[in-house]
C-alpha cells in the first residue's frame, strides 16, 4: 500500500512539471501570411501613356510603373512660367523707376510748355494796349485771355507728368505687382508638380498583385491604376488565446514554418499584441473552441528570399521562455 501511493505519488509529480514545462516553454500559434498593399492611382485624370510593370514584377522604391500623357501638362507650364517671367520683368521696371531719357523728356515738356505760356501772356498783353485805343474788339482780348488759361494748365500738366518721372512708381504698385508675381510663381509650381505626378512611382518595394488598367485607357483622379504588394514589413496574422495571453509580450523572439516548406525555420518577433479581445475567426485553426474569445497578434518573419506568400499558412512557436529580447529577433 505504501508502495503505490509512493508511485500514485511520482506519477502526480511528473504532471505538474508538464504543464509548468509549459507554462515557460514554446507556444504554438497558427496563421496566416499577411502583406500589406496599396493601390497605385493618379493624382489627376489623363490618358496612360505606358504601364512599365506586369503583374508578378518586382519593383523598387521610386521606380516608375506608369505614366499619363504629359503633353496638356507640359502646355500649361509653358504657359505659366512664360507669364511669371513676364509679370517678373513688369516688376523689375517698376521697381528701376524712370528712365532718364523719360525724365529729360518730362523737362522738356515744361520747358516747352511754359514758353508757349509766355508767348500768349506776351500776346495778351499788347492786345490789352490796342484795346486802349479802340483798335481791336473784345473779343480778340478773351480769346487771348483763354489761350493763357489754356496754356496754363498744360504747363500744370507737363510740371505734374515730370514730378511723377522723378518721384518714380507708386509703392503700392510694386507691391501689386509682387503680390501678383508670387501668385503666378505659385501657379508655375503648381502645374509643374501635375506635370512631374504623370509619372506614377511606386512608394515602397515590392511586385505587382493586380494590373487594373491598361495603356490608352483614360485614368480618373484617384482610381486605382496597379495594385502593389509590400514585401516589407512582411508578417503572420496569429491569434493568441486569452490564457496564454500573459506568456506572451511584443519582442519575443519566434520561430515560423510553413507546409510549404516544412525542414525551413523562419526568424521572426512577435511586433505587435491587440489589446481588444474578439471572437476566434473561422479560418483560425486551433484546438480550442472558436466561441473563444483571442487576441489578435502580429508575428513580424524574415524571408530575404521571398518565399512566403500572401495568405499561406503559417505555425509560429514562440519560447515564452525568453523575455523581450527583441533585439536577437530582428532581421540581420
Amino acid at each position: 500500500m505504501a508502495l503505490l501511493l509512493l508511485l500514485l505519488t511520482g506519477v502526480t509529480g511528473c504532471f505538474d512539471q508538464g504543464e509548468k514545462k509549459n507554462d515557460v516553454g514554446a507556444l504554438t500559434l497558427y496563421g496566416n501570411v499577411d502583406i500589406r498593399e496599396v493601390q497605385l492611382a493618379f493624382q489627376d485624370a489623363g490618358r496612360i501613356l505606358r504601364l512599365g510593370v506586369d503583374e508578378g514584377d518586382r519593383v523598387k522604391k521610386g521606380q516608375e510603373v506608369a505614366r499619363l500623357d504629359p503633353v496638356r501638362f507640359q502646355l500649361e507650364a509653358d504657359r505659366l512660367g512664360g507669364e511669371a517671367t513676364a509679370q517678373g520683368q513688369l516688376l523689375d521696371r517698376l521697381k528701376s523707376g524712370s528712365r532718364p531719357q523719360d525724365i529729360e523728356k518730362t523737362r522738356a515738356a515744361v520747358v516747352a510748355a511754359r514758353a508757349n505760356l509766355r508767348e500768349a501772356e506776351l500776346y495778351l498783353a499788347r492786345k490789352q494796349t490796342l484795346l486802349q485805343t479802340n483798335r481791336i474788339s473784345q473779343q480778340e482780348i478773351d480769346s487771348a485771355k483763354a489761350r493763357v488759361a489754356t496754356l496754363a494748365a498744360t504747363l500744370k500738366t507737363a510740371e505734374e507728368e515730370q514730378s511723377l518721372a522723378l518721384e518714380g512708381p507708386r509703392k503700392e504698385d510694386i507691391a501689386a505687382a509682387e503680390a501678383t508675381l508670387i501668385a503666378l510663381q505659385s501657379a508655375k509650381e503648381l502645374a509643374e508638380q501635375r506635370l512631374a505626378d504623370t509619372r506614377l512611382l511606386a512608394p515602397a518595394a515590392g511586385f505587382i498583385r493586380n494590373r487594373i488598367l491598361e495603356p490608352g485607357a483614360m485614368a480618373s483622379t484617384g482610381a486605382p491604376v496597379l495594385t502593389l504588394a509590400l514585401i516589407d514589413p512582411l508578417w503572420v496574422r496569429a491569434y493568441i488565446s486569452e490564457p496564454d495571453l500573459g506568456k506572451v509580450r511584443e519582442g519575443m523572439p519566434a520561430e515560423l514554418r510553413s507546409d510549404s516548406l516544412p525542414g525551413k525555420v523562419y526568424k521572426g518577433w512577435v511586433g505587435f499584441i491587440s489589446s481588444t479581445a474578439e471572437f476566434t475567426p473561422k479560418t483560425v485553426e486551433t484546438t480550442e473552441l472558436r466561441t473563444k474569445l483571442v487576441y489578435r497578434a502580429r508575428i513580424f518573419a524574415c524571408d530575404p528570399q521571398q518565399e512566403l506568400r500572401l495568405g499561406m499558412p503559417v505555425t509560429v512557436n514562440i519560447d515564452t521562455a525568453k523575455g523581450g529580447a527583441s533585439d536577437a529577433a530582428r532581421c540581420e
